[in-house]
């Protein structure tokens, strides 16, 4: 049975926990307990949460782990020698050591990341970079897998990690059924952005909300205003007024957005041609979806293709 560890540090936010219900999920689609979860801290004494919640841990050193999860607090607190010295030890014992959100912090500093592809919350990439040069930061992913360490971005990303390690340990099928049972829509792929022009949009109206989704259902169709202002049930002329007044964009520039997102996606997770890519995604041809994909990102299609690796064979 996978012992699998979650260590955490004092004052430790309560998503930390995130990652571990999708292994208690996982426990109950295998229909045994195929996981052995346990919650650790440096101590073993009671901890509290982000809340000022206490909860029972057990100490660093006691049982030996197939996999290491290092949680954060809310914000950055750096680790203690005894528990840098602990991960240094741990990451070759280990089968796999991963972070969640800003712990990777905590894995940088005692050396695990060096040579390394890690990932982190948005907000924090920039500085785990320069902080730890040795490091490659992507600061737009999901969660990397470099070898045995794994690192994810913000807090819900940890759910993501999980059921990627679950994937790995229970294979897809399971990773599915482990996902429906936490009603997660879609289990996010590592390569995906950590932003969402549909967040991004921040629609407030229901009509709006309505013609934005239509859209992304319909990235194929050439989607003018007139058909966008039909699925919102407004007139053309007052649907765009009313678009640009909540969005801040006109509605051919937030199409432009969906489609980017979309077939950014499909470029670093699948195999699909960027021809048909550019088909699928409503950009109509190879070229158009390059021109577009320069203005925003700076890089062809192809370049980003080529930057996503998949994840690391273990």
């Amino acid at each position: 049975m996978p012992r699998l560890g979650l260590l955490l540090p004092k004052g430790f936010s309560v998503m930390s926990f995130a990652p571990i219900s999708a292994f208690e999920a996982a426990n109950l689609v295998a229909g045994e307990r195929f996981y052995d979860l346990r919650i650790l801290s440096e101590t073993g004494e009671p901890l509290t949460n982000s809340l000022g919640w206490t909860m029972n841990t057990e100490p660093l050193g006691e049982s030996s782990f197939d996999t290491l999860m290092v949680g954060s607090a809310p914000d950055l607190v750096p680790p203690s020698p005894r528990t840098v010295a602990y991960l240094r030890e741990a990451v070759s014992t280990t089968r796999r050591i991963t972070s969640v959100c800003i712990a990777a912090f905590t894995l940088a500093e005692a050396g695990i990341l060096d040579g390394r592809r890690a990932t982190t919350h948005w907000l924090r990439a920039e500085e785990l970079g320069r902080r730890f040069p040795k490091i490659t930061v992507e600061m737009d992913r999901i969660f990397i897998a470099d070898g045995p360490v794994w690192t994810s971005a913000g807090m819900t990303a940890g759910i993501d990690l999980a059921l990627g390690l679950i994937e790995r340990d229970l294979g897809q099928q399971a990773a599915q059924r482990t996902a429906r049972v936490l009603v997660v829509h879609h289990r996010r792929a590592g390569g995906q952005s950590q932003h969402s022009a549909m967040l991004q949009l921040d629609a407030k109206s229901d009509r709006v909300q309505i013609a934005l989704a239509f859209a992304k259902q319909n990235l194929r169709e050439p989607l003018t205003v007139e058909l966008l202002a039909d699925a919102a049930r407004l007139s053309p002329r007052q649907f765009s007024r009313v678009f640009r007044t909540e969005t801040g964009l006109s509605p051919a520039k937030a199409i432009e957005n969906l489609r980017l997102e979309a077939a950014r996606f499909m470029l670093e997770q699948g195999r699909l041609p960027i021809e048909e890519i550019a088909r699928e995604t409503g950009f109509g041809d190879r070229e158009r979806m390059r021109r577009s994909f320069l203005r925003t990102f700076g890089a062809t299609p192809q370049a980003l293709r080529n930057a996503a690796h998949p994840l690391a064979t273990i």
